[in-house]
C-alpha cells in the first residue's frame, strides 16, 4: 500500500470538496482530494446520453448567489437565462389545464387569497430566522415539532392552497412527503433562497444556466489541483487524534494535520472511524436523510411548446410529474424538457417496468404540453437514489425534531475532522452555492490553525 503526507485531505470531489481544497491549495497549503467514483463532481454531472448532452444533477443559478457567481466568473465560465417567454400551466383538483403568467397559480380566488396569505405570512417567519442559525428561531422548537403539513392545516381549511404551498417545499426542495419535516426545516430551505417568496418564483430560484453545463465548476476545479485529485479511491477507515488523520482507502494511505469530510452526512457512517466518532455526531448522522426525486429529460426535434405561446414552465402538485421547464441547452435547435417525480410518487413508479414508467411519466408531461410530449427523440432517468455515493436527492434533511435539537452540532469539528457539503449549509442550503460558501468557509478556519 502507497503512502501519501498533506497538510489536509478531503475526502469527496465535489463542488464543496474541490473549493476546499483549492482554496487551501492557493493559501499555500498542500492537499489531496480522494474521491469514491470515477469521475469528479458529486451531484454535479453533465453527460452525453444518445447524443444529446444533459444536467443530469444540479443545474441552475439564482440571483443571490453570489458564491457561485463568483466562482463562475472565476473559472471563466458564462451564463444564459432560462427560457421563460409565454404561459406557463397549471393543473388543480379539478384535472383542469390553465395558462398562466406570474408567480400565482390559476386557483379560485378565494384559493388565491389564501395562497397570498399564508406566502406572507412564511415570508414573515423567515424573516425572523437566520438560515446559518435556525434553532435559534424564538419559536424554534415548536416549529420543530409540528411537521410542515400539519402547519399548514393549522393555517387553512383550503386543499388546494395547502397542497400548492407544500409543493415548493416538499415536491420541488426537499422532495420528501410534508408529513415527514417540520415546519422549522421547511423555514430552513425558504431562508436559505431569501424567503419563501423566492421560491415560488421560478424566474428567480431557475434563473439561469451555464453554457455547457453546471460540471465544469468541480471539473476546472481538478484541473487546477492536477494529481492531486484521487478518483477511485473511497476512504474506508478515517484514523484521528491529537496529532492528525490517516485516511485509508484499498490502496492507499494519506497522513495529514486534517480531514474534510465533504460528503453528504448520511454517507459518513460508510467510514469506519478509529476512534469512533462522538455519541453526539453519531446520534445527528441517523436522524438526517436523503428526500428522492426523479429528474426526468426529454429531448424533442423542436422545442415545439414554443409554438404554442407555452415557456415550458408546468406546475401540479396533483401531477406524477409535478414540476417541469424549458431545459433547452444553449445554442441548440432541438427542445429539451425537464420534469421532476418526488417523493412517494417516485417510490410508486420505480416498482414498475422500466417501460411503464416512462408510459406514465411521458403521459403527464402530455398533460401539461399535448401529445407531441409522448414522442422525445432522447428519454432519460437520472436516478440518483440508485447512486453507489449519493443515495438520493437533492440533499440531506433532519427528520422532526431533528434540526433543533442537532442542528447546532451540524458544522462543529471533531478534533481534526470538519465537515463541508452543501447539506450542511445556511445560505445556499441543497445548492451549489451552499457547497462553495461551506468549500471556503472550511478551508477558511484550517487555514487558521495551519
Amino acid at each position: 500500500m502507497s503512502s501519501l503526507e498533506r497538510d489536509v485531505v478531503v475526502v469527496g470531489a465535489g463542488a464543496s470538496g474541490l473549493t476546499a481544497a483549492w482554496e487551501l491549495r492557493r493559501a499555500g497549503h498542500s492537499v489531496v482530494v480522494l474521491e469514491a467514483r470515477d469521475r469528479v463532481g458529486g451531484r454535479l454531472w453533465t453527460d452525453e446520453i444518445d447524443g444529446a448532452m444533459l444536467e443530469l444533477g444540479g443545474q441552475w443559478v439564482s440571483p443571490e448567489q453570489d458564491a457561485l457567481k463568483d466562482t463562475l466568473a472565476e473559472l471563466g465560465l458564462e451564463r444564459y437565462q432560462r427560457y421563460r417567454d409565454g404561459d406557463s400551466v397549471y393543473i388543480g383538483r379539478d384535472g383542469e389545464l390553465k395558462r398562466f403568467q406570474g408567480e400565482i397559480f390559476p386557483v379560485a380566488p378565494q384559493t388565491e387569497k389564501i395562497m397570498v396569505e399564508l406566502i406572507a405570512t412564511l415570508d414573515a417567519l423567515v424573516a425572523q430566522l437566520d438560515p446559518e442559525r435556525p434553532w435559534e428561531h424564538p419559536d424554534a422548537a415548536a416549529l420543530d415539532r409540528i411537521s410542515f403539513e400539519r402547519w399548514l392545516e393549522t393555517q387553512t381549511d383550503d386543499q388546494e392552497a395547502r397542497d400548492n404551498i407544500a409543493l415548493f417545499i416538499a415536491g420541488a426542495m426537499l422532495t420528501k412527503p410534508a408529513h415527514a419535516f417540520s415546519a422549522l426545516q421547511a423555514l430552513l430551505m425558504a431562508a436559505s433562497a431569501g424567503s419563501f417568496s423566492n421560491l415560488v418564483d421560478a424566474d428567480i430560484i431557475l434563473n439561469e444556466r451555464v453554457v455547457g453545463g453546471l460540471q465544469q465548476v468541480p471539473l476546472r476545479l481538478a484541473e487546477r489541483l492536477g494529481d492531486d485529485v484521487l478518483l477511485n479511491n473511497p476512504v474506508r477507515t478515517l484514523r484521528w487524534g491529537a496529532d492528525g488523520v490517516t485516511a485509508v482507502t484499498d490502496s492507499l494511505e494519506v497522513q495529514a494535520r486534517f480531514a474534510v469530510l465533504a460528503v453528504p452526512p448520511h454517507l459518513i457512517s460508510r467510514m469506519s472511524f478509529e476512534p469512533p466518532l462522538p455519541r453526539r455526531q453519531q446520534q445527528l448522522h441517523q436522524h438526517l436523510s436523503m428526500g428522492f426525486v426523479i429528474k426526468v429529460h426529454a429531448v424533442y426535434e423542436t422545442p415545439f411548446w414554443r409554438e404554442n405561446g407555452l415557456s415550458g414552465t408546468a406546475f401540479s402538485p396533483y401531477e406524477l410529474v409535478h414540476e417541469a421547464y424549458d431545459n433547452t441547452n444553449h445554442g441548440d435547435a432541438r427542445g429539451t424538457l425537464v420534469g421532476f417525480v418526488s417523493d412517494r410518487n417516485a417510490d410508486d413508479v420505480f416498482r414498475l417496468s422500466a417501460e411503464e414508467r416512462r408510459r406514465r411519466i411521458l403521459e403527464s408531461l402530455s398533460h401539461y404540453y399535448g401529445e407531441q410530449a409522448l414522442a422525445p427523440v432522447v428519454y432519460y432517468e437520472s436516478d440518483w437514489g440508485s447512486e453507489e455515493w449519493t443515495r438520493g436527492a437533492y440533499a440531506a434533511s433532519f427528520d422532526l425534531g431533528g434540526l433543533e435539537r442537532y442542528g447546532a452540532d451540524l458544522r462543529e469539528p471533531v478534533g481534526p475532522i470538519w465537515f463541508s457539503c452543501s447539506d450542511l449549509a445556511g445560505a445556499g442550503y441543497q445548492h451549489v452555492d451552499g457547497a462553495i460558501r461551506m468549500g471556503r468557509g472550511t478551508a477558511a478556519a484550517i487555514g487558521e490553525l495551519l
